[in-house]
């Protein structure tokens, strides 16, 4: 290499990336761009990176069960599987944890995912959350970059607690999740026991085609309980795989969990006025402004069969929809409706959809033929193209997506609302003393490994930025003044 060669970073084919932080879209609210080679580059990359457990989210437990409606919204939403109380659907919901390797242990402090497979008379719905209401970035283009942190390092082979903090300080979006993931409710102490969130802003549309926002909160009947670092740590030792026997033991012993469904609905024209941008992943709708709105109950009474045809084969993917609910601008979600069904492809197979776990429980009719693992009939004889002469299926008008107003040059831009610490500082000032002296305690043990000043000044900076007694607290626990720049 040249020595006055500019250290510039470059796509997989060699030129220069001008944006690695910013999706390219149209206006700041989007939606996302697929002429953003880099983008589209980046996240294909990224799903093939590791083989053959999923690169996030590889740890898991699943259970079958029933969703059954309670409160008729079909004023908000034409969704065939919510048209009438009493009415059930069958589902599958898959727990994780998000970093960890196949065999990691289950009480590690760390998001749970939280994916739910309706299988709907028009089709299969997957609602593919977290237990947190927000995320750590809110734009794709950053996901792979932010997993790898969370992942080991290419060298030592060790997880990197420099790096996961580097990356959270150069990232001040994600201040709001490391509050809640630092918290008490870091780590659940059984799946049972932890709430679950769509996290993303979604779109319901009613028969008349009217939408609005929404967004997805399950409240555990069984109350939140969660794990000390201790009692995780200990667990961990003697037990790894504590979250999974446990959720399998209570729906072998007839203690079937459930949750009570709840939504948040805004008005489409709200999201103009809104003191948060209500796309951003990183942030809440107050509950005041929009008070959750009972849907239905989610049960879990019957166990997988087998482990691997079930729980490791599901695929779930936030693209997965049926008529009457649509997406948003959120450019996290905009990115993810790639990603996941793209890692599927991989790591499962063309036909992944056709395994018994993910196929829809109607008809399927459409022309994809051949691929790997193709294992019914291939579509017979029957016409494999359209438009055709010959009857094939056709589209259903009625079923087109509806329409929202988009504006803007295109271009790799960031969201017009910065406020990272509004949140995050709301959530401290809300916890009781006990659970901030917990929640800056696991902050300084995590960060007392970063071997770089700098970058704990940073990120003490943001803490302080969201509380004064928030960063001062951490500052004080590492030993650290408080940057002048931050008071």
């Amino acid at each position: 290499m040249s020595a006055n060669r500019k250290n510039n970073l470059t796509t997989s084919w060699g030129a220069p990336v001008g944006d690695n932080q910013h999706s390219m879209t149209a206006g700041s609210r989007g939606p996302t761009l697929i002429q953003d080679v880099h983008l589209l580059e980046k996240l294909a990359h990224f799903n093939r990176e590791r083989i053959p457990e999923r690169v996030v989210h590889a740890k898991g437990a699943g259970a079958h069960g029933y969703f059954e409606v309670t409160n008729d919204l079909t004023a908000h939403t034409k969704a065939a599987f919510l048209s009438e109380v009493g009415k059930r659907t069958p589902l599958f919901v898959r727990f994780s944890t998000v970093a960890g390797e196949l065999g990691s242990a289950d009480t590690v402090r760390d998001p749970r995912g939280f994916a739910v497979k309706f299988y709907t008379e028009e089709g299969n719905y997957d609602l593919v959350g977290n237990n947190t209401p927000v995320f750590f970035i809110r734009d794709a283009i950053k996901f792979p970059d932010f997993i790898h942190t969370q992942k080991r390092d290419p060298q030592t082979h060790l997880k990197n607690p420099t790096a996961v903090w580097d990356f959270w300080s150069l990232s001040p979006e994600s201040l709001h999740q490391v509050t809640i993931l630092m918290s008490d409710r870091g780590i659940p102490a059984t799946l049972r026991h932890m709430h679950g969130f769509g996290s993303h802003t979604f779109k319901w549309v009613n028969a008349k085609g009217e939408g609005i926002w929404v967004k997805y909160h399950f409240k555990t009947e069984q109350g939140i309980k969660n794990l000390s670092s201790e009692a995780a740590a200990k667990i961990a030792g003697e037990n790894p795989d504590y979250h999974t026997e446990d959720l399998f033991n209570a729906i072998k012993n007839g203690d079937y969990p459930a949750w009570r469904l709840y939504v948040q609905l805004m008005p489409l024209e709200d999201a103009d006025t809104y003191r948060f941008d209500p796309f951003d992943v990183t942030k809440v709708w107050s509950q005041k402004d929009y008070p959750l709105i009972e849907v239905g109950r989610m049960v879990l009474d019957r166990n997988p069969d087998n482990y691997f045809a079930e729980v490791e084969q599901a695929t779930f993917s936030p693209g997965t929809l049926v008529p009457g609910i649509e997406v948003s601008p959120d450019k996290m979600l905009q990115g993810r409706l790639f990603a996941y069904h793209d890692a599927h492809r991989y790591r499962v197979g063309t036909n992944h959809q056709m395994l018994p776990i993910n196929r829809p429980r109607n008809d399927v009719q459409n022309y994809q033929r051949d691929g790997h693992m193709r294992f019914d009939q291939n579509g017979g004889g029957s016409v494999y193209y359209e438009p055709n002469s010959f009857g094939g299926p056709t589209e259903a008008q009625e079923h087109r997506t509806t329409a929202y107003p988009v504006a803007g040059e295109a271009d790799s831009v960031a969201y017009d609302r910065d406020d990272h610490y509004t949140q995050a500082g709301d959530l401290y000032r809300l916890m009781s003393e006990g659970e901030r002296v917990r929640l800056v305690q696991n902050i300084v043990n995590s960060m007392k490994p970063v071997t770089i000043e700098e970058i704990k000044l940073r990120q003490i900076g943001h803490f302080y930025k969201a509380d004064p007694e928030y960063g001062t607290r951490v500052a004080e626990g590492l030993g650290l003044p408080v940057p002048g720049e931050a008071k």
